[in-house]
C-alpha cells in the first residue's frame, strides 16, 4: 500500500512538473495544427534581410499589419512594449507590413512606435502564403518552426496575461 501511494505521488509530481504543464492558451489565442510555417524571407526598409530560418531555436512572434488598419493603431504601441519587456527572451518579434510603401510605414512607426522596425511585403506574396484571415493577425511560430497559436484582430500584448503567455512559450524551447 505504502509502495502505491509513493508511486502515485511520484507520478502526479512528473505530471505537474513545469516541463510537462500545458501551457494555458489566454482568450482570443487560437492553437494551431503544428504545421510547418510558410516561408518568410523579406527586406525591411533599409535592406537588411530577414529570413524565418535565422529564428530558428528561438520562438517567432509574426506579426501582419498595415498603417491604415484601425486595430493595428490601436495594438502597435502595446508590440512596442511587449518587445520591450521580453528583450532577454529568445523569442524574435517580426513585423510585415503589407504591401504598403516606405513613407507610410515610416510615418506610422516613427509616430506609433518608433522603436521598432518591420518587414516590407511590397507586393503582398508572402502575406498571401501566410494567409492571415484579416489584419493585425499575429503568428506564434515554435522553435522548430511550426504554426503553434494565431491571434486574429488586436491585442493588448503588454497585459499580465498575454505577457505571461508570452514569456512561458519562450522560457520552453519545444
Amino acid at each position: 500500500m505504502k509502495t502505491r501511494i509513493t508511486l502515485i505521488l511520484l507520478a502526479l509530481f512528473f505530471i505537474m512538473s513545469p516541463g510537462n504543464a500545458e501551457i494555458k492558451t489566454p482568450k482570443g489565442i487560437i492553437k494551431l495544427d503544428g504545421s510547418a510555417a510558410p516561408e518568410l524571407h523579406l527586406k525591411d526598409m533599409d535592406g537588411e534581410e530577414y529570413n524565418i530560418k535565422q529564428s530558428r531555436g528561438k520562438w517567432v512572434f509574426v506579426h501582419f499589419w498595415a498603417a491604415w488598419c484601425g486595430p493595428c493603431r490601436r495594438e502597435m504601441p502595446t508590440v512596442e512594449r511587449l518587445n520591450g519587456l521580453i528583450k532577454s527572451a529568445p523569442i524574435d518579434i517580426v513585423l510585415i507590413n503589407t504591401a504598403e510603401d516606405d513613407d507610410t510605414v515610416f510615418s506610422f512607426l516613427s509616430a506609433i512606435a518608433p522603436t521598432l522596425s518591420s518587414l516590407m511585403d511590397r507586393d503582398g506574396k508572402v502575406t498571401e502564403n501566410w494567409q492571415p484571415r484579416g489584419l493585425p493577425a499575429t503568428f506564434l511560430v515554435s522553435p522548430r518552426g511550426t504554426l503553434e497559436y494565431i491571434a486574429l484582430g488586436g491585442r493588448t500584448w503588454d497585459k499580465p496575461v498575454l505577457l505571461n503567455f508570452i514569456k512561458r512559450l519562450a522560457s520552453e524551447r519545444k
